[in-house]
């Protein structure tokens, strides 16, 4: 008896981490985390990597980004309920209750941006702080209102990184220098760039996909009307090829070397490629390529501007 209690107690105990994973939309969390904690260690005045800075930034991260996404899910449950790429998350499947959600989420949100504050600074702690409303509370009830949704989301998408450079340099302005460095912290406002130009080809690429469950749901997602149309594609592949000039910047301002500059030129124009093919073939196919390209490019680019870094005083 007393085995199979624990072994039921184990159970639910899993489940319920498994709902906290999901509540917080994990791998999206981790995508932007990541993007955070790269920019970070890409500002020109990190020298030395702090593992204790490095995790704390990291959780500090999560815990508002996955505060975010959990209001999300909390608004939206009646709408999750009705896709199907979404209708087994904890709330839309009534397994985790709002109150429950909201908690964690008002928890979380307060926890991580105190830790932005406490161990970094009151900059990167006030753009947490925005980046998580404006992803709640703007982005959210504006999908079902207008695509210009999509705009307004690329700005919390991308403001991770522009807190990461942040609670390093403790720069906020784009015409500043960053201390102790010759480095303009424009760059940091660059690597802003990247990610935001790359939300657009990625978010439409997955609207197209899931254009079905997305038009079920209510929401209004892709440019030009609510269905896939050759707009959406040369949209994609307007902003893909903007991309091209904001990812030589890091080179130009001194952050980052030539190799790197070479990467990440090759890497935007392989999306422009996969935009360009979407625009042809017009189908779900396409579409899907351009998705999967867009999730292996942000790993790839900031990965390589962070090993081709230009060494402090060189």
């Amino acid at each position: 008896m007393s085995k199979s209690l624990n072994t039921s107690t184990s159970f639910s105990l899993a489940s319920k981490v498994k709902d906290y994973f999901l509540l917080i939309k994990f791998t999206l969390s981790f995508t932007v985390v990541f993007s955070c904690v790269i920019c970070y260690l890409l500002a020109p005045n990190i020298v030395a990597y702090d593992l204790k800075m490095i995790i704390i930034l990291f959780v500090a991260g999560m815990l508002v980004t996955g505060s975010a996404n959990a209001i999300n899910q909390a608004s939206e449950k009646d709408t999750d309920a009705l896709m199907k790429r979404t209708i087994k998350r904890p709330v839309a499947s009534g397994r985790m209750n709002v109150t429950e959600a909201y908690a964690f989420a008002f928890i979380a949100g307060i926890v991580g941006v105190w830790l932005m504050y406490e161990f970094f600074n009151l900059s990167s702690a006030l753009l947490s702080a925005f980046s998580l409303f404006l992803y709640a509370y703007i982005y959210t009830p504006l999908k079902k209102i207008s695509s210009v949704s999509v705009l307004v989301g690329a700005f919390p998408g991308a403001v991770p990184c522009l807190i990461g450079w942040v609670a390093a340099t403790n720069a906020f302005s784009p015409f500043a220098i960053v201390e102790g460095t010759s480095v303009s912290n424009a760059a940091g406002w660059a690597l802003f760039g990247i990610q935001f130009l790359w939300q657009f080809p990625h978010f439409w690429a997955i609207a197209w996909v899931a254009h079905n469950d997305y038009s079920k749901a209510g929401f209004k997602l892709l440019p030009g009307g609510n269905e896939p149309t050759r707009m959406t594609a040369l949209q994609a592949i307007a902003y893909a090829v903007m991309m091209i000039p904001v990812g030589i910047l890091p080179f130009y301002f001194g952050l980052t070397g030539t190799v790197s500059m070479w990467i990440v030129i090759a890497a935007n124009v392989f999306i422009v490629i996969q935009c360009v093919r979407l625009y042809i073939e017009m189908d779900v196919k396409a579409a899907r390529r351009v998705m999967f390209s867009s999730y292996i490019y942000l790993p790839v680019v900031f990965l390589a501007l962070l090993a081709d870094k230009i060494p402090l005083n060189t």
